[in-house]
């Protein structure tokens, strides 16, 4: 199985790069936690039920964690963590929290391997292949800009 990409022209008026061709990676579906846990029940012998307590409580104590400020590592997925968005003071003591900091944000590192060659491989990357999603495919993404009303 492939990624999809489709095709989009940069039609910005200042970028240097109007009227180029970009490929976006293209979803053509949503899984589920449900989903995945049913899929996993078939792999393994852990139940379903058993799946979802995991990832639900799994959910909570990131949640968690990240709120204490630590990053939080999942072995073969990658690294979690809150990242701000701040805007700028003047000086270290005009910076303050309440005025500067504007939100925040998660962060998310896949877990990153050298692989014989000295090259980097990202979890979930390994493998993959990409090819241009058919001109007919329809996906949950698409299906309302697709409905016309009269």
């Amino acid at each position: 199985m492939s990624v999809f990409y489709k095709l989009y022209q940069d039609n910005r008026d200042n970028s240097t790069h109007k009227g180029m061709w970009y490929g976006r990676a293209k979803h053509i579906d949503i899984v589920t936690t449900e989903q995945l846990a049913d899929e996993m029940q078939e792999n393994c012998t852990v139940k379903r039920s058993d799946i979802l307590a995991v990832i639900s409580e799994l959910v909570t104590t990131m949640q968690k964690k990240l709120q204490q400020s630590m990053a939080v590592k999942i072995d073969r997925l990658g690294t979690f963590k809150i990242g701000l968005n701040t805007t700028p003071a003047p000086s270290a003591k005009e910076f303050t929290a309440t005025k500067n900091v504007k939100g925040t944000h998660l962060l998310f590192q896949p877990e990153t391997k050298i692989d014989k060659n000295g090259y980097r491989q990202r979890a979930m990357l390994v493998g993959v292949s990409v090819k241009e999603l058919p001109k007919n495919a329809v996906g949950v993404e698409d299906e309302s800009a697709n409905n016309v009303n009269p």
